[in-house]
């Protein structure tokens, strides 16, 4: 009943000086951030059980992302904290026009190396979920994902993805993220992308043809979000669009993590035969109960604090 999620811990560094650059804002909240950690925590306050797979810096920042899971009940035993690398940092400020200033310190999360992985047993859980864009970066833990990904299979242990595009650090090399967003969907059983993802990696012009394309390249159960409009299931070449519930938004910040731990967190106590047995009607309900997840989490200001008012009661 155990899900382990791999990829990166790091902490958000946002400027909250409305409107102003990165190099002239003063005043910068830090938050526990990263899409696996951000999905762990999702599934451990949902009642289940959730390890993360990740390498922070020995540092006041990597103590911090620590302590932040434990708090959720986030299993970190698989957390090394690395003495030659700082902690990751993702500066972010929102501009007047909208667009984000972003800068990106890379530390320990790309050090993750095969060796340090070799002692996880990955029969171990019921569901290996991969959320990480930053691991498509080169480096250690570039390896480390694609070696963890090929013995989840070979282990036939459920596999989950979700490639959390971002721009600004693929915006000179955006064909290595389509690469290896396609090879990823040659090897999972589920995997969740945005609209704008479903275009990028596809290279269709439009949802519908992305769709088809999907259908045509991957068997996996796959759900695309469409914002308030809810989600794009995917399941036996059919497709079904399952509504979101209405929320009056303060921040989006980590929905569809809080989105893709409400899938796992549902499927986390059947085994791979039975989850991909699943009727359809079964999956529309998970899909449901994750656009509810995603949705309350739009409710509140950051991910983390988002996730301590979710519990197993939103299912209900």
């Amino acid at each position: 009943m155990k899900v382990l999620c791999i990829g990166e811990a790091l902490i958000d560094m946002i400027c909250t000086d409305k409107g102003k650059s990165l190099s002239d804002g003063d005043n910068f909240l830090k938050k526990a951030g990263g899409a696996p950690t951000n999905v762990a925590a999702a599934i451990a306050a949902l009642g289940g059980q959730a390890h993360l797979a990740a390498k922070v810096g020995a540092d006041p920042f990597g103590r911090h992302l620590v302590e932040v899971m434990e708090s959720f009940g986030v299993s970190t035993q698989w957390v090394i904290q690395d003495v030659n690398h700082f902690t990751t940092f993702a500066f972010v400020s929102l501009m007047t026009n909208g667009e984000r200033d972003f800068y990106f310190n890379r530390g320990a999360d790309g050090q993750l190396s095969i060796k340090e992985t070799e002692a996880i047993r990955l029969s171990d859980y019921s569901i290996i979920h991969f959320g990480s864009a930053t691991a498509f970066l080169p480096g250690p833990l570039q390896e480390t994902y694609k070696a963890l990904l090929l013995e989840a299979s070979r282990q036939q242990v459920f596999i989950s993805f979700d490639p959390n595009y971002r721009h600004l650090l693929f915006q000179n090399n955006t064909r290595s993220f389509i690469d290896q967003s396609l090879d990823f969907l040659q090897y999972c059983h589920f995997f969740k992308i945005s609209d704008e993802e479903a275009l990028l990696i596809t290279g269709k012009p439009t949802l519908e043809e992305a769709v088809e394309f999907l259908q045509q390249t991957t068997r996996a159960i796959f759900a695309i979000t469409i914002g308030k409009d809810g989600t794009m299931l995917g399941i036996n070449n059919t497709v079904e669009i399952i509504p979101s519930i209405p929320v009056k938004p303060v921040d989006t910040t980590g929905a569809g993590d809080a989105f893709v731990g409400a899938v796992l967190h549902q499927l986390s106590d059947k085994p791979l035969k039975e989850i991909l047995a699943l009727p359809v009607e079964d999956w529309k309900k998970v899909i449901y109960n994750a656009n509810k997840a995603g949705a309350r989490t739009c409710e509140y200001m950051g991910a983390m604090e988002a996730f301590r008012h979710l519990s197993g009661d939103i299912f209900k």
